[in-house]
């Protein structure tokens, strides 16, 4: 509803902005008013137009408020200081939302007017060399999230996990077994955590005969279905694992650095080859970068540029990596690299995820007692259920160091984020079974208005749904969705404390405060599900 509102809006106000003397900017955004205003949405166009007007803001947010007269969606538009239109929204929109969200839940939110291109965002990517830890769940939640989300408003998204099973990192895991099988240390630079030793236990007495190389392909595939089934008990599906074993078996790093001299972006020095991109016009990396050591061994960068250009050769518009937050540097040479491919310079992005830091209360804890080891994800999921983790790794941005506290994710109460969005639908679910049995259909008659503050708010408040998932879109991170779902659940206790849904006495209000409660749980349940988030039907 508030993206044709908007269109008619802008039309609206772009043809007085033509007969005032003056262009409105290309973005015209809707905000939501301070509640001390009693409007529904906010217009501060004119602010943006006026010193262009060369008139005061608040006049010409008077004569947008006149000239915005006669559109069926609003109820009223007025002006405040310093230049504000405030628009209240008619009970036939709200109405006609209402009905749209209750007759067709599953595709409310899409956005047909978006971008075609198809998206490839990786996540996870963690070498197949140990379990998955905290900080790899944060991630799975971000990409996992994401892909969700712009699926829901008609993008073409896939989820890709990229497996390091080549390089000197798995070489050092199968030494490290090899090693641990035998009752030795492993090398100084191998694998220490007790997860290898029980790890080499595991296998039958035939491993005993094992090469370090038999180790390798032997631990690379037990680690790697660890790490499936812990994405898949976490809820997250990848379209791809996509290993570098086979990128490198078919020749792709050669193919990359070929592409890369033909365009003039490579050059040797010292016997290595280089990425030559520091004097390039717009680089976003200082520096040049070795592509391939002097030995002519191929770098990890190398692997990482033949990966990208791999996934643009598959038909992918915009690529995005979600990683964690030791790889701020790393950000700049991809950029650049992807450059030097020929492909535009927006095409490729990278989200960093900041660390996780485990409480129980007020204490900092640290769950695993193993040496050598970090907080697995499953110890976290184990104790506290993959909702609560999934939902509070989704409410803070990427870029925001995040304090998980156990204690507080256990807790069936209001405290507990996701309890009380979850609640909310539960408590929703009952009303709707208790209506049943007495009789009391849902049914929104034109007569009906929902002129409390209550109903309304949480009519609006349904209303935005389809913006903030645009929003996500925008900044690469479902917490918009999460702190949504947090305000909706918000607006529904009083509306239930204050607003008697189920009244044999008031037929028609009741019909009326059933469909609103059905868009309601319609809506938190799509936003849960977007967010991997269980909506139980009881708690």
């Amino acid at each position: 509803m508030l993206a044709a509102l908007k269109e008619s809006l802008a039309t609206r106000a772009r043809g007085w902005a033509e007969t005032a003397g003056a262009a409105l900017p290309a973005d015209l955004p809707l905000t939501v008013p301070p509640p001390k205003l009693q409007a529904d949405l906010c217009l501060p166009w004119p602010l943006a137009m006026a010193k262009a007007a060369r008139k005061p803001p608040l006049e010409l947010a008077k004569s947008l408020a006149e000239s915005l007269g006669g559109l069926a969606e609003l109820e009223s538009a007025s002006a405040s200081p310093p230049g504000f239109v405030n628009l209240k929204l008619s009970r036939a929109a709200l109405n006609g939302n209402l009905v749209k969200i209750v007759s067709n839940p599953t595709d409310y939110g899409q956005d047909s007017a978006g971008p075609a291109r198809a998206v490839l965002i990786e996540f996870v990517s963690a070498n197949p060399t140990g379990p998955l830890h905290l900080a790899s769940g944060r991630g799975a939640t971000l990409g996992d999230s994401l892909v969700r989300i712009l699926r829901r408003l008609g993008r073409k998204a896939a989820a890709e996990y990229y497996v390091n099973d080549a390089g000197r990192q798995v070489e050092r895991l199968g030494l490290s077994l090899y090693a641990r099988r035998r009752g030795q240390e492993p090398p100084e630079d191998g694998y220490q955590g007790q997860y290898v030793a029980d790890l080499a236990k595991s296998f039958p007495a035939e491993a005993d005969s094992w090469t370090p190389e038999r180790w390798r392909q032997e631990g690379v595939k037990a680690l790697l279905a660890g790490q499936r089934a812990d994405m898949a008990a976490f809820g997250v599906e990848f379209d791809r694992w996509f290993p570098e074993s086979e990128l490198r078996g078919r020749g792709a790093l050669e193919g990359a650095l070929q592409k890369l001299k033909d365009r003039g972006m490579v050059y040797e020095k010292e016997g290595a080859v280089w990425l030559g991109t520091s004097d390039a016009a717009q680089s976003e990396d200082d520096k040049d970068r070795v592509l391939v050591k002097a030995g002519g061994a191929a770098t990890y960068f190398l692997a990482d540029i033949a990966y990208h250009e791999d996934k643009f050769a598959r038909g992918f518009e915009q690529v995005i990596d979600i990683w964690g937050a030791d790889h701020h540097g790393y950000v700049p040479r991809m950029k650049a690299a992807v450059a030097a491919l020929g492909h535009p310079p927006d095409s490729f992005h990278a989200v960093i995820h900041q660390l996780v830091h485990l409480y129980r209360g007020q204490e900092a804890v640290k769950m695993s007692k193993r040496a050598g080891e970090f907080v697995r994800l499953r110890e976290v999921m184990d104790e506290v259920g993959k909702d609560a983790c999934r939902f509070f790794f989704a409410m803070r941005t990427p870029d925001s160091h995040l304090n998980f506290d156990l204690e507080l994710a256990k807790k069936k109460s209001s405290e507990n984020p996701v309890y009380y969005c979850q609640y909310v639908h539960a408590r929703i679910c009952s009303i709707l079974k208790e209506a049943e049995k007495q009789g009391i259909r849902p049914a929104l008659p034109e007569s009906i208005g929902f002129s409390s503050p209550e109903e309304r708010g949480l009519c609006l408040k349904l209303a935005w749904f389809p913006e903030v998932l645009k929003d996500c879109e925008k900044l690469l991170s479902p917490h918009p969705l999460a702190n949504y779902l947090l305000e909706l659940a918000g607006l529904f206790h009083p509306f239930y404390e204050r607003c008697r849904v189920i009244d044999p006495q008031a037929a028609d209000v009741s019909s009326a405060r059933l469909v609103l409660c059905y868009g309601i749980s319609f809506v938190i349940a799509e936003g849960l599900g977007l967010l991997g988030v269980s909506a139980p039907e009881q708690m």
